[in-house]
């Protein structure tokens, strides 16, 4: 039995050394030779990358392979692994399919329903308009749908891995809803991220697929190679702000790129968890400033070697090695939020140690960046009264 596993790429990057992935450069019709295979030979809808990401390349396997037992897609900075982060190899994948009809990504559970996702962040015409060509073509997966949109789970990335028949059939499937999709909707005015309309649909739509059909997959952990240029672009020009004692920009251009580019905050794409943390940086010195005159942010800045605060908290100096003090600097709000969080969740589960307590202790952790955390995990009020109060009285004993 063979395995082929095509990696999409739309750039140069550095390729797994088992033979068993293969490159393939998606939307090349529009695009550079990287010296891959590209989506743009022999039955192919290359061109059409702006809206369909890369299911132009799901399209291509579709159409245009016919060798291999087993087809997969996967990433070029993301690829299934065992829990270790360890890539899967051949036998890792002939072994599961041995037992189970496809595997995919673990699916993510979301805080709201997929439907309400959408339409906060996209345009809620389109998917109820898929949903609508479905109950004309398919009428037995509509109630499917209708369930599953109101619910909060769905696959991400469009990776599976399947026999070729099976994976041939979900494409049929997938692109003659599509094909008529394109009449009903026109998102050539949308801007280069929301433009990719059948690429983010896809991804739910390969859940309800999978449920209709009763197919027994396996959910499996997803690796990133490489962190997201955006998310490295956000953490730095982050930094930059929290290093100038910036609040009010650092919220202003967070604001700014989540409206366009709202994918930033999924555990995909923010695979630290270090974007989240920082909307609480912002959130939380921001209602510190207002009520005590300073914030935890300020507390760190001036603990640096190389602060020069002017009592103002509105600039800090930096040294020759400025790079590394705007990193550090960043790391040390990381941690204290995520020491933070943790203490939260040790609270409810009543495991709140001694290193818990000397941390709200000698960090001096204000009511209100307690209540902050707390009200991320807790959305019940006598709970979250409950846990805050406790927290509180730790660290007023300590």
């Amino acid at each position: 039995m063979s395995v082929t596993i095509f990696t999409m790429t739309h750039k140069k990057f550095t390729e797994p050394e088992d033979p068993i992935y293969m490159p393939l450069h998606v939307g090349r019709a529009g695009g550079a030779d990287y010296g891959y295979a590209g989506d743009d030979t022999g039955d192919n809808i290359s061109e059409k990358n702006c809206y369909y990401g890369e299911l132009t390349g799901v399209y291509w396997v579709w159409k245009n392979i016919r060798m291999s037992d087993y087809v997969g897609i996967c990433h070029y900075r993301r690829y299934f692994c065992t829990e270790e982060g360890r890539i899967f190899n051949e036998k890792d994948y002939l072994s599961i399919l041995k037992d189970h009809d496809m595997i995919v990504s673990k699916k993510l559970k979301l805080n709201f329903s997929y439907f309400d996702g959408y339409a906060s962040d996209y345009n809620i015409f389109d998917l109820v308009t898929t949903g609508e060509v479905i109950r004309q073509m398919y009428p037995e997966y509509y109630d499917t749908f209708e369930r599953l949109v109101h619910g909060n789970g769905t696959y991400f990335g469009n990776m599976m891995v399947a026999s070729k028949q099976l994976y041939d059939e979900y494409a049929e499937w997938l692109f003659s809803i599509f094909a008529e999709v394109e009449k009903k909707i026109d998102p050539s005015g949308y801007d280069d991220y929301h433009k990719r309309v059948f690429g983010f649909i896809s991804e739910f739509l390969l859940y309800v697929w999978v449920e209709v059909k009763g197919l027994k997959v396996y959910e499996c952990k997803v690796g990133m190679t490489t962190e997201k240029y955006e998310t490295k672009q956000m953490k730095d020009r982050l930094s930059d702000f929290f290093l100038q004692g910036d609040i009010a920009g650092a919220k202003e251009y967070f604001l700014s790129v989540l409206e366009k580019r709202p994918d930033v905050l999924m555990e995909a794409s923010d695979i630290t968890g270090e974007l989240k943390l920082s909307m609480q940086v912002i959130a939380v010195c921001e209602l510190e400033r207002q009520e005590y005159g300073d914030s935890v942010l300020d507390r760190i800045r001036c603990t640096h070697e190389a602060c020069a605060d002017d009592g103002n908290g509105q600039a800090c100096g930096q040294t020759d090695s400025g790079r590394s003090d705007k990193e550090r600097l960043f790391e040390e709000l990381m941690h204290y939020f995520s020491r933070l969080n943790g203490i939260v969740g040790d609270c409810r589960t009543e495991q709140v140690s001694e290193e818990d307590i000397r941390f709200l202790r000698d960090e001096k952790v204000s009511n209100i960046a307690i209540e902050s955390s707390a009200r991320l995990f807790i959305s019940e009020e006598t709970e979250l009264a409950e846990v805050t109060g406790q927290i509180l009285s730790i660290r007023d004993r300590a």
